[in-house]
């Protein structure tokens, strides 16, 4: 696992490298969604994939910005499925935007997910790495160094309400609205990565991004997005919940698959499971 972890870091610091240059108009291309792609993208796809091709334990790879999983080293066991830039259209307005990597050994799967790992580029580049704990790094002088291992708190104050609200489910409103009443904060800057980052080192809250009229099976991506950080927020000591399926019960029949997905501590996921039982 340390020649994955080298590798991730190896591309984060490229990647890092890359965001700062002038140049990321969108590219002719489009992603597996029918998204056209930005130059930065791509490139920071073809980064990863080249760090990943000198780790012999890596078996195959599947980037959100491809249609189809590719092999690597035949006798490899590993199997990764990765964002290369979630968020990468807050990149010309200059907010923090990131990595995503879910590791898993023999085949794709969540019951298959032994590692996890995320990086923030921001005005710190930060790399959160799950295996048996969640520990923080920060990239100082070229080189990643462990800064802490994080706990969420029972529960949090921060509120990230993802989906464009006219699309919601009466209910899912009333309780988003219910946790700005009790006092939560709105914090929701259209990335995933930092703001499931700002509740996990802030002790805790609730992303959510449901079902909605237009994306009624929720619009991130199970293998890319979903499992991993559901690995990252059980190993912190909270939850991940489809609003009332663990995330990581969940199967998948395509590598592109979306899941409705809550992230956050013990009291607002159970809010959540207590609300949605009462309507699906």
């Amino acid at each position: 696992m340390r020649d994955i972890f080298d590798a991730i870091a190896k591309s984060a610091i490229r990647i890092k490298d890359a965001i700062d240059v002038k140049d990321i108009g969108y590219s002719q291309q489009e992603n597996s969604s029918g998204e056209t792609q930005l130059q930065l993208d791509i490139q920071c796809d073809m980064i990863i994939e080249e760090e990943f091709s000198r780790v012999s334990s890596i078996h195959t790879i599947a980037s959100e910005e491809k249609e189809h999983e590719e092999l690597m080293h035949e006798d490899g066991k590993y199997f990764i499925a990765y964002d290369p830039l979630d968020g990468s259209s807050l990149v010309d307005v200059n907010l923090s935007v990131g990595s995503i990597f879910g590791i898993y050994e023999n085949k794709f799967g969540a019951a298959h997910m032994v590692a996890s790992c995320y990086v923030v580029y921001g005005p710190r580049v930060e790399l959160v790495f799950a295996q048996n704990k969640t520990k923080l790094y920060l990239l100082q002088a070229g080189e990643f160094e462990f800064v802490k291992e994080i706990r969420l708190n029972e529960k949090g104050k921060l509120n990230a309400p993802g989906g464009t609200q006219q699309n919601w489910a009466p209910y899912h409103k009333e309780m988003v609205d219910g946790l700005f009443a009790e006092g939560y904060r709105l914090r929701y800057s259209g990335g995933m990565v930092p703001d499931l980052h700002q509740i996990l080192l802030k002790g805790g809250g609730l992303f959510s991004y449901p079902g909605t009229s237009d994306k009624p099976e929720g619009k991130l991506r199970r293998l890319f997005e979903v499992f991993p950080f559901a690995f990252i927020y059980e190993k912190s000591g909270g939850g991940a919940i489809d609003g009332k399926n663990d995330l990581m019960s969940l199967g998948h029949a395509h590598i592109h698959d979306t899941a409705i997905c809550f992230f956050g501590s013990n009291y607002e996921i159970a809010r959540v499971k207590e609300v949605y039982a009462r309507h699906i």
